[in-house]
């Protein structure tokens, strides 16, 4: 099993929390981004840099999931495609894309680029606050105790 993470909008303080799970649970950690990046120095944690463009860290880790592998993405597409593929998608604010959700997240998230192309102004998400680092930090740990149970 790996972590795979959609690192170009990862935030900071998400990253430190897989930092510390990687090297705790001892699981490969893959940072993928068109971006240097700076990692501390471990044997499971590796960057992996892509070129810059639309969609190519995203397609780079949909290429590279193998099933059962996490991925944590904000990233509604790649969540759906990564999924399809049998593995799982976590975002940074500690929700489970699931198949039984990830067609309902679609669906929003392509009304909101309607809607954002009629020229409504929708404004972003909510800056994340420690409420959500915490569901992350515990969605990601019930992951990992059932990884080491498998």
């Amino acid at each position: 099993m790996h972590i795979f993470v959609d690192a170009d909008a990862c935030p900071n303080v998400i990253k430190d929390i897989l930092f510390r799970a990687a090297e705790r649970v001892g699981v490969p950690l893959i940072l993928v981004a068109n971006k240097a990046l700076p990692i501390p120095r471990s044997r499971y944690i590796r960057a992996v840099r892509v070129p810059a463009g639309f969609d190519v860290a995203d397609n780079r880790i949909a290429e590279q999931v193998q099933p059962g592998d996490l991925v944590v993405t904000a990233d509604i597409p790649l969540a759906a495609a990564v999924i399809e593929r049998g593995a799982h998608a976590l975002n940074p604010r500690g929700e489970l894309y699931t198949a039984e959700n990830i067609r309902e997240r679609l669906n929003m998230r392509d009304f909101m680029d309607q809607l954002r192309s009629s020229g409504v102004n929708t404004g972003g998400p909510p800056s994340l606050n420690h409420g959500d680092r915490l569901a992350f930090a515990n969605q990601l740990d019930r992951f990992l105790v059932g990884y080491g149970k498998g």
